[in-house]
């Protein structure tokens, strides 16, 4: 039962009582029954204005505990004048006035984390209390290959993708730096917050790529320059002093000497061959900033094919080239795109160990080059070395031909992979922008 209906029902009894009991006692004395009965309307009239004193406060608290409700707190109330509501009002309104500044600074903390998340460097991935996937940003989705929409809801443990899975066995508040594929390296750092008060966690990948390929590039320019000054100055008087001996025809006069002269200009050969070697590494420091123009892929595939058709006949393989009708236009720097194309091809004919062939195509609606052979195959642990300065899979490999090839790629910003779909089968793939 409700207060102001309790009220009522105990003011109306009272009053009938008052009113019974003054007729049965005042009933011989009219002047003092006339004067009972002019109390009692007195008190039903002071009764009915506490009433309306009461229950006035009362309303405007449920008006204003309704207006919390609805999450409105846009609803003030005016002073009425009376004490104590005057009150209650004030304390009512500066309440709303805090909620509503409060809620008002709440949002735009929101919106502004909305927005840095959208548009962060990194990529973002936010998980339920059940570690199933509540949020990607756009870069997590770049990173991932995947669409916000198609992995919502699913568990961070079901997927069979390599950055998905170190990121779900990784505990919270942990970082972990992973290579994934031939050229990429990503840090992942798990963290959590509280919501509701429960714990969520959320992930965030960063690519690392840019940074450690400039690294470690400075550290082997460094280590080339130094090589290579070295070696440059010990070879150039050398070969002054030995090309110097071979011309003074007065030291050969004698039949034995024969050996000892052929002997000097296999140094001199040999230093001219450790010349090139140098040369070969420096060239790899000195790869110049793209010049980017608009050519045509077809036509600079079909140079290279004519160029290394030699070499491939040597070691009895085919060169296919499945190219479209029409030119393919990309936007690069055709000499260092020419000197790629040609290590990449050069690694697939000597990647085949008897017959075989190198297939060179190109898929214009994907963007995509692929450069296949069915040579031998590239191990796991291969696979993660391929683009390192100095590992080469060859015997006498100098381990410069893919990191050429990777900074010629990197500068123009193709992404690129290298590995054995299946056994006998590997793929060079290109994607342009």
């Amino acid at each position: 039962m409700k207060l102001r209906t309790k009220y009522i029902i105990f003011v109306a009894i009272l009053h009938l009582v008052a009113l019974v009991l003054s007729y049965f006692v005042f009933k011989e004395n009219k002047i003092l029954f006339i004067a009972s009965e002019a109390f009692i309307i007195v008190s039903v009239i002071i009764a009915v204005n506490l009433y309306i004193q009461l229950i006035r406060p009362l309303k405007l608290l449920m008006n204003g505990v309704e207006a919390i409700k609805d999450q409105d707190f846009n609803v003030k109330f005016l002073p009425t004048g009376k004490y104590e509501v005057d009150q209650l009002i004030d304390v009512y309104n500066q309440m709303m006035d805090q909620l509503r500044n409060e809620r008002t600074a709440q949002e735009q903390q929101h919106f502004f984390l909305e927005k840095l998340v959208h548009t962060s460097p990194a990529g973002i991935i936010i998980l339920d209390y059940d570690d199933h996937i509540h949020q990607l940003n756009p870069k997590a989705e770049e990173i991932l290959g995947l669409k916000e929409k198609e992995v919502l809801k699913q568990d961070i443990s079901s997927f069979t993708d390599l950055l998905l899975k170190e990121i779900a066995q990784l505990p919270a508040g942990e970082a972990k730096t992973v290579k994934r594929g031939s050229a990429s390296t990503f840090k992942i750092q798990k963290s959590h917050f509280v919501d509701r008060g429960f714990p969520r966690r959320f992930v965030i990948i960063q690519e690392l790529t840019a940074e450690i390929l400039e690294a470690e590039k400075n550290v082997y320019g460094k280590v080339i320059r130094m090589m290579a000054h070295e070696v440059n100055n010990t070879i150039g008087p050398v070969n002054s002093i030995i090309e110097s001996t071979l011309k003074s025809n007065s030291l050969w006069s004698a039949d034995g000497d024969g050996g000892l002269k052929e002997a000097l200009r296999i140094a001199v050969e040999r230093n001219y061959n450790l010349n090139l070697f140098m040369r070969n590494f420096a060239d790899l420091v000195k790869l110049p900033k793209p010049r980017r123009q608009v050519i045509d892929l077809n036509k600079l595939l079909q140079s290279v094919t004519h160029l290394m058709q030699i070499r491939a006949t040597e070691h009895n393989v085919q060169i296919i080239n499945e190219l479209p009708r029409d030119a393919f236009w990309i936007n690069a720097d055709e000499q260092l795109m020419e000197q790629a194309l040609i290590n990449i091809v050069k690694n697939a004919v000597e990647a085949i160990e008897g017959a075989g062939e190198v297939m060179i195509k190109v898929d214009p609606s994907r963007r995509e080059l692929t450069i296949a052979d069915n040579g031998k195959d590239i191990s796991p642990e291969q696979s993660e070395q391929l683009f390192t300065p100095f590992f080469s899979t060859k015997k006498d490999g100098q381990g410069i031909g893919l990191t050429m090839v990777r900074e010629i790629l990197v500068s123009h910003g193709f992404e690129f992979s290298l590995k054995t779909i299946k056994s006998g089968y590997t793929i060079f793939a290109i994607k342009f922008n």
